[in-house]
């Protein structure tokens, strides 16, 4: 056994054993419960690893986290959202093994880097729209981590015109506007009857009138956060996985026309929003890679 990848999203656990090549078996996944995550993660953990030594385990986890003191808070899992030692709690199920922990986002961008679709530019953010959303940032080769861990979690930036509450506690986050749950309950609001984000994306593929206008509402949001983000950073891509992401030309239309009416900027003419190459492959890559943070990619 090469490195044992942990994947805590805020809808499903995942463990899978990572090759130094990038490969990646995925030997378990379950949904996240609702009381008894840490059983649910340690259980899958010890399936996975059965009397084989594990010298490296690698946990990407959904945010907030304290890197310092290799905690998480996860917005979407209440059970842990006052905070939960994932990386004394590794150590402890497995004393030897050196654990390294990061936030999705800089799994997400780990992966995107040495073996997606940013691995030919040096200057990138890669960035997840799913049940959250979420975000790593690439500088001059190197991922960004942040004092806490926390760097390019671009869900937090706050888009024009928008008052709608966010779990940050927060108002007008990106997350809050655009994420499949958001745009499930705007929806809902509005009288669609559906309950997912695949539904929502279905029946705007399909031309649903609400359903293409809440997609077309996270597009804009997406745009504009997007351009916000590459401004600040001086990057010319963006790489968008996560499984709303793939509700296709409802929501990447409206969000490439506001990165058209955004993005005008002449640092940024040469901006480009590609999806991801790795899709939801990509944390447990990432957290396969997190001895490599500290080197360039």
């Amino acid at each position: 056994m090469t490195i044992l990848a942990l994947d805590i999203g805020a809808t499903k656990i995942a463990v899978g054993v990572v090759g130094a090549d990038g490969m990646t078996q995925e030997v378990g996944r379950i949904q996240v419960p609702s009381a008894g995550v840490w059983e649910a993660c340690q259980e899958l953990l010890l399936s996975v690893a059965g009397d084989d030594d594990v010298p490296i385990i690698g946990i990407g986890t959904a945010g907030p986290v304290d890197a310092p003191s290799g905690s998480l808070s996860p917005l979407n899992i209440p059970e842990w959202s006052n905070g939960f030692p994932i990386v004394p709690a590794v150590k402890d199920l497995f004393p030897s093994a050196s654990v390294r922990f990061a936030i999705d986002g800089v799994c997400l961008a780990l992966a995107e880097r040495h073996f997606g679709a940013a691995r030919q530019t040096p200057d990138a953010l890669a960035m997840t729209v799913s049940s959250g959303i979420g975000g790593g940032v690439i500088v001059g080769g190197m991922v960004a981590v942040g004092h806490t861990g926390n760097a390019g979690h671009i869900g937090h930036i706050v888009v024009p015109g928008s008052m709608d509450p966010c779990a940050c506690g927060g108002v007008g986050c990106v997350e809050a506007v655009a994420s499949g749950p958001s745009s499930v309950r705007w929806a809902q609001g509005r009288g669609w009857t559906g309950t997912t984000g695949l539904e929502l994306a279905e029946d705007a593929q399909h031309g649903d009138r609400i359903a293409k206008a809440a997609l077309r509402r996270a597009g804009i949001a997406l745009g504009q956060a997007i351009s916000s983000a590459a401004a600040l950073l001086d990057i010319d891509l963006v790489v968008v996985g996560g499984g709303f992401a793939q509700a296709g030309e409802p929501l990447w239309r409206p969000m490439q026309e506001s990165l058209g009416a955004h993005a005008r900027i002449g640092f940024l003419k040469d901006l480009k929003v590609v999806p991801s190459e790795l899709q939801d492959r990509a944390t447990l890559i990432g957290a396969g890679l997190l001895t490599a943070l500290s080197a360039p990619a």
